[in-house]
């Protein structure tokens, strides 16, 4: 059996136990549909309003991804300078702290203020959600760099950007995957902050219009949509990351 039916196999196996408990739960205890809807009933109002959870849950995909590839790109490209230049870092890392230090709901209604309901607040909340773990990870895989690989580039006096491009982006690799795939993980939390502050659609507005309305089996369903986006980001993002550094034994 190959890894990814593996893979599939324990996923379908699991939500089936997860679905029997929620079931049994909600059956036990008799708790009533607005408190927690069971199974059936999320999955009835997903038939009834599919068209309308999935237009929204496109809107939220969108700003995820905009915001993970620039997220990433910003991240990489962070970590090299910091890298090149040491008053670079000095500059910028105490930014970076900062940024990472304030809670995001603190950030998220500045964000709105300044850039409106769009899609540009959501993609930079995004962006500053997952960006430090990409930074930190990939720097430290830079800095990290084998010491016999290191000492090879100045035996042959290289410049400090051909030491980068020839030695320490290859060993710090697998440093960037790990930061990528954490990335991939929290990319959501970042669109989903910023639709609660102030969004015009998205899975975060359809959970707080139906929580308004006591629509709790809807609200469950986009609660459940934005999980299976995490798991397939995440699980693609693995992928990838994979044959980015294919040296790498699998679990």
């Amino acid at each position: 059996m190959t890894g990814f039916a593996s893979s599939s196999l324990r996923i379908a196996a699991g939500l089936i136990v997860f679905l029997c408990l929620w079931a049994g739960l909600v059956h036990a205890l008799e708790i009533p549909a607005f408190m927690l809807p069971g199974p059936y009933s999320v999955a009835v109002a997903f038939s009834e309003r599919a068209s309308f959870l999935l237009e929204h849950a496109a809107i939220t995909a969108y700003e995820t991804l905009l915001g993970f590839v620039f997220g990433v790109s910003a991240g990489t490209l962070l970590a090299i300078a910091m890298w090149l230049s040491p008053l670079t870092r000095r500059a910028l890392l105490p930014v970076v702290l900062v940024t990472q230090a304030l809670p995001v709901f603190a950030i998220a209604p500045i964000l709105v203020l300044w850039l409106g309901f769009g899609l540009a607040s959501k993609i930079v909340m995004a962006v500053l959600v997952i960006f430090f773990a990409v930074t930190s990870s990939f720097y430290d895989g830079l800095r990290r760099a084998d010491a016999g690989l290191v000492d090879l580039a100045r035996l042959y006096r290289l410049s400090r950007f051909k030491e980068l491009i020839y030695f320490r982006i290859p060993s710090g690799l697998p440093a960037l995957a790990s930061g990528i795939r954490i990335a991939a993980v929290f990319a959501p939390i970042g669109a989903i902050v910023g639709e609660w502050v102030g969004a015009k659609g998205g899975l975060a507005f359809i959970m707080l219009q139906s929580n308004a309305r006591m629509q709790t089996d809807v609200m469950f369903a986009a609660l459940i949509l934005l999980a299976l986006m995490v798991l397939t980001l995440r699980f693609t993002v693995d992928r990838l990351t994979r044959s980015l550094v294919p040296w790498q034994p699998e679990d």
